[in-house]
């Protein structure tokens, strides 16, 4: 891919020299990693699928490793998880690499077994699960039945008739995915493969099932096809896969001439902790995987590939010129950025837009079984749709009231399709309620978004224009042909009967300012469980105040992707903050709080407060809008101002309204 501009900024000479992995040579040290999509129509490849990878190869990625796929029907660990268990999945493959492979990317294809890690069926009803033993899975509470000899030879088989069908296919080569606690570590880990037949009781027996695996895989690929292993070191949790067996067992597999490559992750499926590592957020420093794939390199002699928060070709970068890896997954980062590698190449890494870790519409929208996406490229996932700009038919005169992510996103997008676009803003800056969430406790990275938004729109060519306030008046004085709406939303104040002089504020003010606040007990009252009333709480707490959280919710952080909510989950821990659920704001006065269970209507009343403040939600700041309609006026509202919701409805809202003008 070209992107039309002079090259230009730093090179990275590493990154993109090419590397041999068995019989193939990728063309540059880039990789997406196997990751889950929800894009498969009853175990197939889809058209989404095959839109959304070819996106990547265009924009130059050296290898793209297919989500797992099924080797055996107890393999099924959601309802959306591909299959290779029969030739039927021989010809979506096929679609697949016809139209990533001839952008010179090489395209493997993982083989997967789950062992206990079940997440969901296929209709609703507990699947059995299989394991090396009867030992329990801690994330998803499944109790699995030991595998019989027999089933074992049946998954051994169904791993080596899965790669005979990939490569037959057109695929280059095939990974094994034994990271991340799936049944393959189940074999290797002591703490749980407790057999004592051929399987199990020593070592050796405990390696003998991915042994096998490799073998049949390495004899049905065929010497043509890499084929590869994924593999957690370090499962980060006490009864995980230890460290040096899995370094045992790669120097023995590798000495054998069974891997061409080691694709090096950290954590495990097994447990809440654990699992926060599978796609780590935004608190979690880059590149923090490098050292443990060094280790990987220590031991054998096949290119070893890293994940780990690498989401800039500099960091990358920096991996390899230490000797750390061989090549460098950023799976995210091309989510985020299907054109990185492009980029990169053409010296225009200031003009990558950076991934934030956020884990809202990427592994948030897999953990919901929705497409996964990005909040600020929604492009993704909606290729077929969305993947290039269409001409306007006709250019407009497009005004675009509103500087947030709504609105920069409708302003780039007309820009970008031919319209001529006048971007306003009240304020001194863009980013919205985005310039606030940046100021919480760890989410600081948040305020990328805003940074790469307003990139596209300056490179879109829009005109911008700061510390303009706009009434109906001066919106009718532009004499636009159409009108964006995009003014966002305002703090909710529920109904609330004060008593005294108490201190009540919204979650704005104690962002800005958290040192308004009172001393002493604050009770924060949260209504979405998102970021906001967990934010606010941790800002409070780290200034002194002792803090109480009250719920509308079961627990904290109710409405957030998993893996950061734990994290934040530790943090309210370690500080300390109280947690009351399950209750709604009734009023306060000089000395308490007062609230109300939503279950049983009782009250629950916090003593010896000295002051509130309410995390309550937005209202839609629409009036402009609504006066707008009533003069007639072409107007269309996106993002807050239409219904408040977050930055991923907004930028997508953005999208759409530019799309359509």
């Amino acid at each position: 891919m070209s992107t039309g501009r002079p090259a230009r900024g730093p090179s990275f000479p590493r990154l993109f020299s090419p590397l041999q992995v068995g019989p193939v040579t990728l063309s540059n040290r880039i990789v997406s990693s196997g990751h889950d999509t929800v894009m498969v129509d009853r175990g197939a490849v889809t058209d989404q699928l095959v839109a959304y990878h070819e996106a990547r190869a265009r924009g130059g990625v050296g290898l793209i490793v297919v989500q797992v796929a099924g080797v055996h029907e107890s393999a099924r660990y959601t309802s959306h998880v591909l299959m290779a268990v029969d030739d039927s999945c021989i010809e979506g493959y096929r679609r697949l690499a016809e139209a990533v492979k001839p952008h010179g990317t090489a395209l493997f294809g993982q083989l997967f077994h789950p062992g206990r890690e079940v997440m969901e069926s296929t209709d609703g009803s507990a699947p059995v699960a299989l394991a090396p033993s009867a030992v329990p899975n801690e994330r998803f509470r499944v109790m699995p039945r030991a595998l019989r000899t027999g089933e074992i030879a049946e998954i051994v088989e169904g791993y080596g008739s899965a790669a005979r069908r990939l490569v037959a296919a057109g695929l280059d080569g095939v990974e094994v995915v034994a990271s991340h606690g799936y049944l393959p570590a189940q074999f290797l880990n002591p703490a749980v493969n407790l057999r004592r037949d051929a399987y199990g009781g020593s070592p050796e027996g405990r390696l003998r099932f991915l042994l096998e695996v490799l073998e049949a895989v390495r004899s049905s690929a065929g010497p043509g096809a890499a084929v590869g292993l994924r593999i957690s070191l370090d499962e980060r949790e006490p009864n995980g896969l230890p460290g040096e067996v899995a370094l045992g067992a790669l120097s023995s597999l590798a000495r054998a001439g069974l891997v061409d490559y080691v694709s090096v992750t950290t954590g495990t499926s097994a447990t809440l902790a654990g699992s926060d590592h599978i796609v780590p957020e935004m608190s979690v420093a880059n590149a923090y995987v490098a050292p443990a794939a060094a280790e990987v390199k220590a031991v054998v002699d096949v290119p070893v590939l890293v994940a780990g928060r690498i989401n800039q070709p500099q960091e990358a970068e920096r991996v390899l010129a230490a000797g750390q890896a061989d090549a460098c997954i950023m799976t995210r980062a091309l989510i985020c950025d299907p054109d990185l590698p492009a980029l990169a190449r053409e010296g225009q890494s200031e003009e990558i837009r950076a991934c934030i870790a956020c884990n809202q519409a990427c592994i948030g929208h897999f953990h919901a079984g929705y497409p996964i996406s990005c909040i600020q490229h929604p492009e993704t996932g909606r290729e077929r749709r969305y993947g290039s700009r269409l001409p306007a038919a006709k250019p407009r005169d497009v005004l675009v009231v509103g500087a947030g992510p709504a609105g920069m996103k409708a302003a780039a997008v007309a820009a970008e399709r031919g319209h001529r676009v006048h971007l306003v803003e009240a304020a001194a800056r863009p980013g919205g309620q985005v310039l606030l969430a940046e100021r919480l406790p760890g989410r600081e990275e948040f305020g990328g978004a805003v940074d790469n938004l307003h990139r596209e729109v300056r490179r879109a060519g829009v005109k911008v224009s700061f510390h303009t306030e706009m009434d109906a008046e001066a919106v009718e004085a532009a004499s636009a042909d159409v009108v964006v709406v995009a003014t966002g939303a305002r703090p909710y104040r529920p109904p609330f009967e004060v008593m005294g002089e108490p201190f009540v504020a919204d979650a704005w003010q104690i962002v800005r300012d958290p040192a308004s606040a009172p001393r002493g007990r604050i009770v924060v009252v949260d209504w979405r469980g998102d970021w906001v009333g967990l934010g606010v709480a941790r800002l409070l707490a780290a200034s002194g105040r002792r803090v109480t959280l009250a719920l509308r919710g079961y627990f904290p952080g109710e409405g957030l992707q998993q893996y950061v909510r734990d994290r934040q989950l530790v943090a309210l821990a370690r500080q300390k903050i109280e947690v009351v659920p399950l209750v709604r704001p009734f009023g306060a006065d000089d000395e308490a709080v007062y609230l109300q269970h939503v279950l049983t209507e009782d009250p629950v009343i916090v003593e010896g407060v000295s002051g509130v403040v309410l995390a309550c939600g937005h209202e839609p700041a629409s009036e402009l809008f609504d006066e707008l309609a009533g003069r007639s006026v072409p107007a269309v509202a996106v993002g807050d101002c239409q219904a408040p919701r977050s930055v991923e409805e907004a930028v997508l809202e953005g999208l759409v309204a530019g799309s359509e003008l």
